[in-house]
């Protein structure tokens, strides 16, 4: 239990939170990674079959991650956690195997989601407003839109009665950074009256 604890911790709040800063997931892969610890060792103690349980948190997982919209990195978390309750709820004669199979596990998030691996990588869904239906001149136009090289597209929408196009892009940013240019101040609005001219406070024309 306390290896177990040690490695979620650190998957959450060492990997994951720095990096993406969502409480709510830390919460769920916690909740998770702790419910899957202590489910398996009931099935692990019981007369119950290990496949039907696994099957269970199969469709559970099913369900949970289509509940809600999460990222396909958030999911790798997700199951990350998973796997590490697993590891430690089906116990072993040896404590090393576990805890060197969670350390893989941990040891491949952190590379892997390292904020340095791909990083001119991006991957948008954008919405033209226009109907373009040659794909040459739509890799064109998203490579003028986005100042970017891209690398693949695929379309997910084409209207031809709005006049518009959904465009699934991966593209490769420049990997010289532009300076960022501060916005001017806004100009402050001044909440005195306007002095009158002398000749209207003196009467005169």
């Amino acid at each position: 239990l306390g290896a177990n604890l040690a490695a979620v911790l650190i998957l959450t709040l060492a990997l994951y939170y720095p990096r993406h800063h969502r409480r709510d997931l830390v919460v769920a892969f916690t909740g998770v990674n702790i419910g899957v610890f202590a489910v398996t060792i009931v099935l692990g103690s019981a007369e119950v079959a290990m496949g039907l349980g696994l099957g269970l948190f199969g469709v559970l997982s099913i369900i949970r991650l289509r509940s809600s919209e999460i990222s396909q990195r958030e999911v790798a978390y997700y199951f990350a956690s998973l796997a590490i309750g697993l590891l430690f709820g089906l116990g072993n004669a040896q404590l090393w195997v576990p805890v060197a199979l969670a350390a893989l596990i941990l040891t491949v998030m952190a590379v892997v989601d390292h904020p340095a691996v791909f990083a001119s990588t991006r991957h948008q869904v954008i919405n033209l407003d226009r109907a373009i239906t040659n794909d040459e001149e739509l890799k064109y136009t998203l490579e003028q839109r986005l100042g970017a090289t891209v690398r693949s597209f695929s379309v997910e929408r084409l209207d031809l009665v709005n006049d518009t196009t959904l465009v699934n892009v991966c593209f490769r940013v420049p990997s010289t950074k532009r300076p960022v240019v501060p916005a001017p101040p806004a100009p402050l609005r001044s909440t005195a009256r306007a002095q009158q001219p002398a000749s209207v406070l003196t009467g005169g024309a």
